[in-house]
């Protein structure tokens, strides 16, 4: 069914009169007429009946008209779906507890004008993938990864360095340390069932083991943060590592510890992805903000 004619029908159901209605869609009555016959034709009923004082709907055509009305509505819905000036702006934030989430709550503070979708994709081929097809618009990830390369249609810019900072249970042996070096965490069992294979955190770990000879864990099955929480408070002998900027609640009993992690500071690096080629207002609004707003990177003791 072509919406042009739906459209015509409406404007003439309203207005009463082909000739009024062909004036407001700017095209000739003969037009309207033509369009109106081949909608009837479509349809294989009368839609209206001509009158000294214009054209009147048919029963079938009252019947037709708020179907026709939806389809029409239908339709710019569908429009400005993919208008990148009336769409909502889509971010990969990976997480609701993290750092990303966090930028982007800061975000939506600043320009509560702006309409966000908010979704969290696992893997950074995904996310680029999304960005590459238009699903998403931007995408916050560790880019530097080892051996993996971003197609070049991707733009990327460093936008926040995140210290990390040890998690410790109440009878862990450095609970109640103000402070621990990466050299005192040599020998100490570091818990993090979050990380997979394939993955660009896995890969900034992999780094950090292999740069100053720590222990990572990733036994047992990812339970999620809760879960993680409770076996933490509970096992003296674990310890996890969480981002500075990460939203953590546990109950009041798990008496768990959040330790700055020193000389040097290991920091996480956030990333903002997008497509070159992207034209939402929006993504410039969002790019500037965070140039103005995140914190730098390569700081002194990091």
């Amino acid at each position: 069914m072509d919406l042009e004619t739906v459209r015509t029908f409406v404007a003439a159901a309203d207005a009463g009169q082909f000739q009024e209605a062909a004036a407001e869609l700017a095209v000739t009555q003969q037009a309207v007429s033509k369009r109106i016959a081949t909608l009837e034709r479509t349809l294989g009923v009368r839609l209206f009946t001509r009158t000294p004082r214009g054209a009147e709907l048919t029963i079938d055509g009252q019947a037709f008209l708020p179907h026709a009305r939806e389809l029409l509505r239908v339709a710019d819905r569908a429009v400005a779906s993919v208008h990148t000036g009336r769409r909502p702006l889509r971010v990969d934030i990976i997480a609701s507890r993290g750092a990303a989430s966090a930028l982007m709550r800061g975000f939506h503070r600043a320009h509560p004008e702006i309409d966000l979708d908010v979704l969290m994709l696992f893997d950074i081929e995904k996310a680029v993938a999304a960005i590459r097809s238009g699903a998403i618009d931007a995408s916050f990830r560790a880019v530097a990864a080892p051996g993996r390369t971003l197609p070049p249609d991707i733009e990327s810019v460093r936008v926040l360095d995140e210290p990390l900072q040890l998690l410790t249970g109440p009878g862990h042996v450095l609970a109640g340390a103000r402070s621990v070096t990466l050299a005192q965490l040599v020998g100490h069992r570091i818990w993090m069932p979050g990380v997979v294979p394939g993955t660009e955190w896995t890969a900034y770990y992999d780094d950090l083991v292999a740069g100053f000879g720590l222990t990572i864990e990733a036994t047992g099955p990812n339970f999620g943060s809760d879960a993680l929480l409770d076996t933490i408070a509970d096992t003296p002998a674990l310890a996890t590592f969480m981002g500075e900027h990460t939203r953590l609640v546990w109950p009041a009993g798990h008496g768990l510890r959040r330790i700055p992690v020193t000389d040097p500071t290991p920091v996480y690096p956030h990333s903002l992805l997008w497509h070159r080629h992207n034209p939402h207002p929006a993504l410039a609004t969002l790019r500037a903000h965070l140039a103005t707003t995140a914190a730098g990177h390569d700081a002194p003791g990091t």
